[in-house]
């Protein structure tokens, strides 16, 4: 029989009127609406209509009862279910609900604003939030040369996670590949397959948020135990742990713990294993005993894909060669390509005008890194014998004329300006001249622009040429 010595009902109605925004009304009053609470000044009794009814609570909403409980009722404060009975007695249940020292969820979450699912002890089944992204799946994923490998072995841990020779299966590239959206999509993918299993993607930068709130608060066996709780864990930017022993040793725990329960790890960074710095040789050796996969710059025929899908999902329609020309000129990297057909399409939207060719490469240049063809000697000369209208084997021969000379100083000029090539090479390559011949025509044509305002229109003019603008 249970003995009560206080009744709350107000406290019972505050923590009702924080709980009801967070369930559909229907849920609310059929599992919440029906409960009548019982405090004692320590346990917190809740009666309810019968056994399945307790259960389906600590199943199903725990994660957001728990809190609430604590705050109005106290840190200390302790949960258990009251049983109806047919002759009105109340019978107190038990259904491994541990309310002890929940006080550092609220502390925690109202201190960090991030996510501190491990915080939450006791429950017999966590429902844990994957923080997937919904978009990050394989079907939204480009395939190409430049991913295949990755993507491939991707998808065969999501088949069969933790049973693979994949684990760890250690994703890298440059920044705008394609990482994150990968590693979510294998985390999808296995939620999809095996519903039972536990996932959870987390960047290294919130991870180590987590630690540091956790450390404070003496609460690092509870961290860490929560992490040896997932089935598939998700780690992104791995390099992030550079420097951060703490973590280090936090994470050396987690990882060995769910490499012998067969359970499945997944990291990216943007280097291979054997470039991290600062990162303990312990954890190094076992980022090398899966699969290190790389996401290589996307070839144009990729990028044309890449193009024409964002293209779709945005709804925006562009010409084929406005397409060719994006894929042509944007650096590989996806972020780049995102932001260059948004802003092609609001600035036609805005300016009233079609997306043309025309159009792209008079935006684009201002949202995103074109590409730009290496500048060699060869070019340089090419590009100043043409515009000049001066055959190259006249440019090439000992003729010295006035003509022929100022075409050399040009090339020079443009040679010291926009390549790395010392002056001995460069005087080489043009006229077979000594880096103090060099460095006189650079300062002779300086000295041109300066003061003559063809001149320098016409060397602005082979400048563009050479730039590809």
């Amino acid at each position: 029989m249970l003995t009560t010595t206080h009744t709350y009902g107000e406290t019972w109605e505050n923590c009702l009127a924080r709980i009801k925004p967070r369930i559909s009304e229907e849920e609310f009053a059929k599992w919440f609406s029906p409960i009548e609470p019982v405090f004692d000044g320590t346990t917190l009794s809740l009666r309810v209509p019968n056994r399945s009814y307790a259960t389906r609570i600590d199943n199903c909403y725990m994660q957001i009862l728990k809190p609430v409980i604590l705050m109005m009722y106290g840190p200390k404060t302790k949960l258990c279910y009251a049983v109806r009975i047919p002759d009105e007695q109340v019978s107190t249940v038990s259904v491994e609900t541990d309310m002890t020292d929940i006080s550092r969820h609220v502390t925690g979450t109202d201190t960090a604003k991030i996510y501190n699912p491990y915080v939450i002890p006791g429950m017999r089944k966590m429902i844990i939030d994957p923080r997937l992204n919904p978009g990050y799946t394989f079907s939204t994923f480009i395939e190409g040369d430049c991913n295949r490998l990755a993507r491939s072995a991707g998808m065969s841990v999501a088949v069969n996670p933790g049973n693979t020779p994949f684990n760890p299966l250690y994703i890298y590239g440059d920044s705008g590949l394609g990482k994150t959206h990968i590693v979510q999509a294998i985390g999808h993918e296995v939620r999809q397959r095996h519903p039972e299993l536990q996932v959870l993607y987390v960047s290294t930068n919130k991870f180590q948020a987590q630690y540091q709130i956790a450390n404070k608060n003496g609460e690092l066996p509870d961290f860490i135990h929560f992490y040896q709780m997932i089935d598939l864990l998700i780690i992104d930017d791995i390099q992030e742990l550079s420097g951060k022993p703490g973590t280090q040793t936090a994470f050396f725990n987690i990882f060995n713990h769910l490499q012998l329960l067969g359970k499945q790890i997944v990291l990216t960074s943007d280097k291979p294993p054997v470039e991290l710095k600062d990162i303990e040789q312990r954890l190094l050796t076992r980022f090398k005993w899966g699969m290190a996969a790389s996401l290589q710059l996307p070839d144009y025929q990729t990028k044309l894909r890449i193009i024409r899908a964002k293209c779709e999902k945005s709804g925006v329609e562009i010409p084929e060669e406005v397409a060719a020309y994006l894929a042509e000129n944007i650096s590989a990297n996806v972020r780049e390509i995102e932001g260059a057909i948004s802003s092609l399409a609001a600035n036609a939207s805005f300016l009233g005008r079609r997306i043309t060719v025309s159009l792209a490469k008079e935006v684009l240049k201002v949202y995103v890194q074109m590409c730009r063809k290496e500048i060699t000697l060869e070019s340089i000369i090419d590009t100043v014998c043409g515009n000049l209208s001066i055959p190259l084997d006249r440019f090439n021969s000992t003729e010295r004329t006035r003509e022929i000379a100022q075409a050399r100083q040009i090339a020079m000029f443009l040679a010291k300006r926009h390549t790395k090539a010392p002056l001995t090479q460069i005087g080489s390559a043009i006229g077979g001249r000594n880096h103090a011949t060099v460095l006189h025509s650079c300062k002779t044509v300086q000295n041109m622009i300066d003061t003559d305002k063809s001149f320098r229109a016409q060397v602005e003019d082979i400048e563009k040429v050479l730039l590809g603008k």
